[in-house]
């Protein structure tokens, strides 16, 4: 696969997992932490905000592995 391809779709799937990840994780955070205490708001998007990034690593490491030859 040409490498401006796999730069092209990787792109493509890192925003779309940006913008799915979000939503879900909003509305896990509506439906279930509405009268929780504010540290658990905190901790709750804290995690949150620092998880998404193992699927993208995943998603940025195949986009820059160079094409057999």
């Amino acid at each position: 696969m040409p490498v401006a391809l796999k730069k092209m779709i990787g792109m493509i799937a890192l925003v779309a997992l940006v913008v799915v990840y979000a939503l879900v994780a909003t509305a896990i955070a509506t439906a279930k932490l509405g009268q929780a205490p504010w540290w658990v708001h905190t901790l709750y998007f804290l995690l949150t905000g620092l998880l998404w990034v193992v699927p993208a690593m995943f998603i940025i490491r195949w986009m820059i592995r160079l094409p057999r030859e």
